[in-house]
């Protein structure tokens, strides 16, 4: 796995819905389902990959109050429908890592980050986010995540 570095993300367009409740019982398929509906009925063209923002720290709020917006990009004009919601990612700096795992590792992923834009002299400056490059798989009963984290900073 290749260890964290700092990257520019370009502004961008995102559908999502809210929710509440511990991240590994987002019902991902039920609100992909939904957005890429949308998405089809809007006409727009949507991002191939999924993404959570996590807008609580796990270890700090209890579980069953974590918000996160679950979302997808997309390109064009479109309006906000039953319950889905639109808002415009700003550009940003983001420090990013790939993590390949268990929902269980994530605390370490996260670690392995806090720790390196500690080591550039940055600070968070936003909530982090969570890219999924595909679909999760169980191996051996375990529920293997690709993802990329990555968190907005500026130098501190």
């Amino acid at each position: 796995m290749a260890g964290p570095k700092l990257e520019s993300r370009k502004a961008t367009s995102i559908v999502y819905i809210e929710h509440t409740g511990p991240y590994d019982q987002v019902p991902w398929d039920e609100y992909m389902h939904r957005l890429y509906g949308w998405a089809k009925e809007q006409k727009v063209m949507p991002g191939f990959y999924p993404m959570a923002i996590c807008h609580d720290n796990p270890v700090e709020v209890a579980q069953e109050k974590c918000r996160s917006d679950i979302a997808i990009s997309f390109k064009g004009k479109a309006k906000a429908t039953s319950g889905l919601k639109i808002k415009q990612l700003p550009a940003m700096k983001v420090a990013s890592i790939s993590h390949k795992g268990p929902g269980s590792e994530f605390g370490s992923t996260y670690g392995k980050l806090h720790d390196f834009i500690a080591e550039k002299g940055y600070e968070l400056s936003g909530p982090p986010m969570e890219i999924y490059s595909k679909k999760p798989e169980v191996v051996k009963g375990l529920t293997i995540i690709y993802a990329k984290v990555m968190m907005p900073v500026k130098k501190k």
